[in-house]
């Protein structure tokens, strides 16, 4: 039998389609699209390859506005997670952590609302870390906040994200106000440490170390101090599990003596939300969180494997995939003078590093 010779046209459609490679190994899209309104950095090779981290900045003290784009570099090219930093920003649509979260008195016909443009990327999102402070948001924008702590979605919540609304969101379940405090396992109620004087040494607790969420999570400190969100005599609410105490120290600077006026508090713990309909997101919170602080790579470390866990990956959770920084990192002064301390309005991009 003569076996016809086969077509050259469809000898090259083969060869060529031996060399294409299958869907899941090709260049995969961002779910949130490119605009000069946010940051979004696509993952590399890791873990996190097609999960999506939504970060929000909208602080007035911390410059979140720095580091959230520094924790989204790292999430990204290290651990393959896809990531879009929301920033809170002025009428110019300029980044604005100078904007006042109070109106002055007699003034209050001038007083501005918050922004924070992109909030409804929050529906394409695995995760939420955010970081807000005080803010007074317009109502769709409180709408799409509520409508993801509602979803049954992990959360993390750091530093001043336990006071980040200045008015209750429109949350409640049975009749009753939800705040954010319920969310979280707590609210800021005052300054332990002494205000921008005390730093912070996280001690692990020693019975639970073994969590995922501390998988090589060591030598743990920031400049900034200690919150109190719980009544002196008093805990965590229920539900709430610490993770890290933290110590007052006399003094910023790292290994520095105890201040034996203060007793250590948690400042990492983690719960479980249920939602209104029933559904249970994983939450973690953590009252460390500035800037400064996430210069310490044990809370970067906490805040990675906080990521994996929150979203049923801690099987992932490794001490040894990298949580260095992907670009410079120079973070501000915590505080409020603003001048001094260089903090200006800036275009989103001006974050990029």
């Amino acid at each position: 039998m003569k076996i016809k010779s086969i077509p050259r046209s469809i000898l090259s459609i083969f060869a060529m389609s031996m060399f294409i490679q299958p869907a899941s190994a090709q260049d995969h899209k961002h779910p949130v699209p490119e605009s000069p309104k946010w940051l979004t950095y696509k993952g590399g090779e890791g873990p996190g390859k097609g999960k999506h981290i939504v970060l929000i900045t909208a602080e007035q003290e911390y410059r979140s506005e720095q580091s959230m784009p520094m924790m989204a570099g790292i999430l990204a090219k290290h651990h393959g997670f896809d990531c879009t930093v929301l920033f809170g920003t002025n009428p110019d649509g300029l980044v604005d952590p100078t904007m006042p979260v109070f109106p002055k008195k007699g003034q209050e016909g001038a007083f501005q609302k918050h922004n924070i443009l992109g909030l409804e990327h929050l529906e394409k999102a695995d995760l939420l870390i955010f970081v807000t402070r005080l803010l007074t948001l317009p109502d769709e924008q409180q709408k799409q906040i509520v409508q993801y702590f509602d979803s049954g979605k992990p959360i993390i919540g750091l530093r001043t994200a336990n006071h980040g609304f200045r008015a209750p969101l429109p949350y409640q379940m049975d009749g009753k106000q939800v705040n954010i405090g319920h969310i979280l396992g707590g609210s800021f109620m005052k300054h332990h440490g002494n205000w921008h004087q005390d730093s912070t040494r996280g001690d692990l607790v020693e019975n639970i170390k073994s969590h995922p969420i501390l998988t090589g999570v060591k030598d743990v400190w920031g400049p900034s101090d200690v919150y109190r969100t719980f009544k002196e005599g008093e805990s965590l609410p229920e539900g709430c599990t610490a993770l890290v105490y933290g110590q007052p120290l006399i003094g910023r600077k790292q290994g520095g003596e105890t201040n034996p006026k203060k007793e250590p508090l948690p400042v990492v713990w983690f719960k479980n939300w249920k939602t209104s309909g029933g559904q249970s997101a994983r939450i973690l919170h953590s009252t460390m969180g500035s800037g400064k602080d996430l210069e310490n790579p044990g809370l970067r470390r906490l805040i990675v494997n906080g990521a994996y866990w929150g979203m049923g990956m801690e099987k992932q959770i490794t001490a040894t995939r990298s949580v260095d920084y992907t670009g410079e990192y120079k973070p501000l002064v915590s505080g409020f003078q603003y001048e001094k301390l260089g903090v200006i309005p800036q275009k989103p991009s001006a974050y990029r590093k």
